[in-house]
């Protein structure tokens, strides 16, 4: 695959990620991060790594997979999945897209996932406002991330949304690598996971077949990451609230903040769920339908899988009969851990600021936990 055109967006080759970690080895933060990963190692010893890995595959396999493992063991209580087969079924490349609940966990949980089981990674789509700072981007890009633009002009976001749609196509086509996207533009902040209808025209713009043959080329396998406890729940509390009157405008590095919180927080049980991929007769279903009710049939397609394979933990049910003041899901939890959960809300509430309205941002939180079982029930 020739990447000369997609040279902006596209993952740094080998030769650019070699002289990227180089640069990283003299961050001053490389010899903290090295403690926390390689805690019977020297502070030195990431550094020396970084400075000895010449090509892609061995940064994910020698140092990101190192990560990811001791985030999973540190901060979750238990961590499954479930669905491996259904990619390793698979004969060609594929588009994973999945629910997107943290920043950076979402695809690398997945990332970890493929290799244990011997499975080629995929190259990831994230946001350009995650790269404002060179060492973030030079971290991201040579961990095979594709850069999707946002913040621009209408006519420069249809542009920018050919080429990637392009570039993702002929990833996926030529063999080059699978893919993956979240089904919506930023996390979900409110627990109802919903892929974005404009996605799905995006994908198919650089089709040159019909409807049918353009998604079936691409192979979408839907991912459901379900967290007991939601990576930065009350910061995206917040937003939501804030966001009621007036504009959200984030703080400079906000967003590496959230990165860095989502990576800290003990998130409790986590499950990984890979479904089966959508199938032509769902494609062909959808095709009947006229103009942007195709998308609408293809959105739903995605989002029942989405939904059905979300695992609800005891936060959820515990959530949904608090919000609604019912017993309905009392077998699935007793009265300490109702305790526990309401401690647990209380002590988020206190990490945000008195001048903002406590009820109506405990009432936003809560839903983050309780919307994902109304969205098992609507989807029965």
């Amino acid at each position: 695959m020739d990447l000369t055109e997609f040279n902006d967006i596209a993952p740094f080759n080998d030769e650019e990620t070699a002289a990227a970690l180089s640069r990283l080895a003299n961050h001053p933060n490389t010899s903290w991060i090295s403690r926390f990963i390689f805690p019977d190692k020297p502070a030195s010893f990431l550094a020396e790594l970084l400075r000895s890995i010449k090509t892609v595959d061995d940064f994910q396999h020698i140092v990101m997979s190192k990560a990811i493992e001791w985030v999973i063991s540190t901060t979750m209580k238990d961590f499954s999945y479930d669905g491996i087969e259904n990619i390793k079924k698979l004969n060609s490349r594929y588009l994973a897209m999945s629910n997107h609940r943290d920043i950076i966990l979402d695809p690398a949980i997945m990332q970890v996932i493929l290799m244990r089981n011997g499975l080629e990674p995929t190259e990831i789509c994230v946001g350009d406002n995650l790269l404002k700072q060179k060492s973030v981007e030079l971290l991201i890009r040579s961990n095979r991330m594709i850069k999707v633009i946002r913040g621009i002009s209408a006519r420069e976001l249809y542009l920018s949304s050919q080429q990637l749609s392009k570039y993702i196509r002929e990833s996926i086509t030529s063999g080059h690598s699978s893919v993956w996207i979240a089904q919506r533009q930023g996390r979900t902040k409110d627990g109802m996971d919903t892929t974005e209808q404009g996605l799905l025209k995006m994908l198919d713009m650089s089709g040159t077949k019909d409807f049918v043959e353009n998604f079936k080329e691409i192979q979408i396998v839907p991912i459901s990451m379900s967290y007991e406890y939601e990576p930065c729940d009350i910061m995206k509390a917040r937003e939501m609230l804030i966001s009621r009157t007036q504009k959200y405008v984030k703080r400079e590095l906000e967003d590496l903040e959230s990165i860095i919180m989502g990576i800290k927080q003990q998130k409790g049980n986590v499950h990984m769920h890979i479904d089966t991929p959508i199938t032509e007769e769902e494609i062909i279903e959808a095709s009947m339908c006229d103009k942007n009710d195709r998308y609408q049939k293809m959105r739903y397609a995605v989002d029942r899988r989405v939904i059905q394979g979300y695992k609800l933990w005891k936060t959820n049910y515990m959530a949904f009969d608090w919000v609604n003041n019912t017993t309905k899901y009392a077998d699935h939890y007793d009265k300490v851990d109702m305790e526990s959960f309401k401690a647990y809300i209380a002590g988020q509430l206190k990490l945000v600021e008195t001048t903002l309205d406590h009820k109506e941002l405990k009432d936003i939180l809560l839903h983050i936990y309780s919307n994902p079982v109304l969205n098992k029930e609507n989807f029965v």
